[in-house]
């Protein structure tokens, strides 16, 4: 298949979020720090001395939310999130409805899928139980019998939900499946997760309900020593992963069969992450065996820096602290997972500046349609072109790659190459000596109806177009002599303080164009050209910013 027939059959396929929203109202594991978000400045500057945005700080625990669990969350000598590759979070899977076969602390058993769907060695599977029904965006769920004639949203969604029989779980390993996500608060039963001793009382109602169909106890159908042992070694060492939380459009998938994609931050350190979660579905006029074909064929290019307590923030932001707050043995029969507590600043690692972090009445990331952030796109490298402080044009862009109206713009300047994990990492050339983009660029962007930017250095501004010029005045004096001896003109002359300063963020933002920043990774040994372009960003709904994973799609 051709490059633009290419471009054009994934544009045209058939897109569905299966993301929660994630909000400060958004539940966290029973137990767990929520989701806390606050403002250390804003445009005005009001904290740390900046100019020109809206800051915020954020806590959260990894289990608040659509969120992957990957391998550590078990076993501490398993991988972390970042060394998981695209290729075991992404496949060909089939989407399973349950619904009707669950009830309040029910198990589910391989027979309930595979009468349903066809499961497939090697698939991933999603299980729709219905009970993402009890999500925190959901609507109440009626019950003159309950308190207040709705059900208790929380308790349905983490401590009634129904989970895997004994046999689940072997089943899936010898299946080979890549991952299991659910719509609900845990891919365990929540009787085999610390929430056995958090509620009691609810703990009671589940045996009696297993005695009832089954005539045997918690811990006769569930042996300890044993199930400890599937989930917290035999699991983790097979690489099976497990999605939870998942939500969105999943309704629109019931029993059907789809490419599938789980796309977390790269943290490092964590033992989960936040994920967009996305299935796709071949376009009208298309076959699906064509298509999924098609999709296996389809190479994925990371674009994305590993998320790290070692990578370095903006100037005067707040950097990334990592707190684990219980282990796997802090529990009886080690029910408990790894989990961290973390707290950061937005800009950090790869991410997307929303339109609130400079436009009061913008849009927060998770109101912005997931439809946004994919596209058809164009890769510019200008990268033998640009050096310290230096100014780019949108000719060097247009010379560079066929850029087409509409089109997401990745620009590489070839300054990832100075990021804080590379060989030749270079901190302050990455974040203060990067180039930028000339007086005209932002009106070229919106002539040309550019969806979103994106940039492989610290910054879509020129480094001294924003607060860094007074706190670097020694590298304005340098990059000013640069501008004369290649424009004639000074700074203030060229940029005028009052129109350019932080030109890219206060004159693009009110018009819906923002980007991203901080790319890298695979970005450095692409070509330039077209590319299918997505950011999984994670669905934010009060974050002015929000860390993603960025991925540029071609045919191999």
């Amino acid at each position: 298949m051709k490059e633009d027939q290419f471009i054009k059959t994934i544009n045209g396929a058939k897109w569905f979020d299966l993301t929660q929203g994630l909000s400060i109202f958004t539940p966290p594991w029973p137990g767990e720090m929520p989701l806390q978000v606050h403002f250390f400045k804003r445009l005005t500057g009001s904290m740390g001395g900046g100019q020109g945005a809206n800051g915020q700080l954020i806590e959260w625990s990894n289990n608040t939310g659509t969120h992957l669990v990957g391998p550590r969350a078990f076993h501490s000598g398993m991988r972390s999130i970042a060394e998981i590759p695209l290729t075991d979070l992404c496949g060909e899977g089939v989407v399973v409805d349950i619904s009707d076969a669950v009830s309040d602390y029910s198990l589910y058993t391989p027979e309930m899928i595979t009468e349903r769907v066809e499961v497939k060695e090697g698939d991933i599977l999603l299980i729709n139980t219905g009970y993402h029904k009890y999500g925190w965006d959901q609507p109440d769920v009626a019950n003159p019998n309950a308190q207040g004639g709705v059900e208790n949203k929380e308790f349905g969604y983490y401590v009634r939900h129904p989970g895997p029989s004994p046999e689940f779980f072997p089943w899936a390993l010898d299946m080979k499946l890549k991952l299991i996500g659910v719509d609900c608060g845990c891919a365990e039963h929540p009787m085999n997760t610390s929430i056995r001793y958090m509620h009691a009382r609810d703990f009671a109602k589940a045996e009696a309900k297993l005695q009832t169909i089954y005539g045997k106890s918690w811990d006769e159908m569930f042996p300890p020593d044993e199930y400890y042992e599937l989930s917290h070694s035999t699991m983790p060492k097979a690489g099976l992963l497990l999605a939870e939380s998942l939500g969105g459009q999943i309704d629109k998938l019931l029993n059907q069969r789809a490419w599938i994609m789980i796309q977390p931050i790269p943290f490092m350190e964590v033992e989960s992450a936040w994920c967009r979660a996305a299935a796709v579905q071949a376009p009208d006029g298309m076959e699906e065996e064509e298509f999924l074909k098609l999709m296996h064929k389809v190479e994925m290019l990371d674009m994305t820096l590993p998320f790290s307590v070692q990578t370095p923030q903006w100037a005067n932001y707040i950097p990334l602290r990592v707190d684990y707050t219980k282990r796997v043995g802090g529990q009886n029969y080690g029910l408990g997972r790894n989990n961290a507590h973390c707290k950061a600043s937005f800009h950090l690692a790869s991410h997307m500046d929303g339109e609130k972090h400079f436009w009061a009445a913008g849009r927060t990331i998770g109101e912005v349609p997931f439809d946004h952030w994919i596209g058809p796109g164009a890769v510019a490298d200008i990268s033998d072109q640009v050096s310290n402080s230096s100014v780019y044009s949108p000719e060097m862009i247009e010379k560079s790659v066929d850029v087409q109206d509409g089109d997401i713009l990745i620009i590489k300047t070839g300054w990832s190459a100075y990021g804080w994990n590379s060989p030749d990492s270079d901190e302050f050339r990455y974040m203060i000596k990067h180039p930028g983009p000339s007086p005209d660029f932002a009106d070229w962007c919106l002539k040309r109806k550019i969806k979103w930017l994106a940039i492989d250095c610290v910054a879509m501004e020129h480094p001294m177009n924003t607060i860094q010029r007074i706190f670097h005045p020694k590298t304005f004096e340098e990059a000013n002599q640069k501008l004369i001896d290649q424009f004639g003109t000074d700074w203030d002359t060229m940029y005028p303080l009052d129109k350019y300063y932080q030109d890219m963020h206060l004159n693009l933002f009110p018009k819906g164009l923002v980007h991203a920043e901080n790319l890298g990774n695979q970005l450095a040994e692409m070509e330039a050209g077209r590319y299918f372009i997505a950011a999984f960003i994670q669905k934010g709904m009060e974050t002015a910013s929000m860390w993603g994973r960025f991925v540029a799609f071609r045919e191999s």
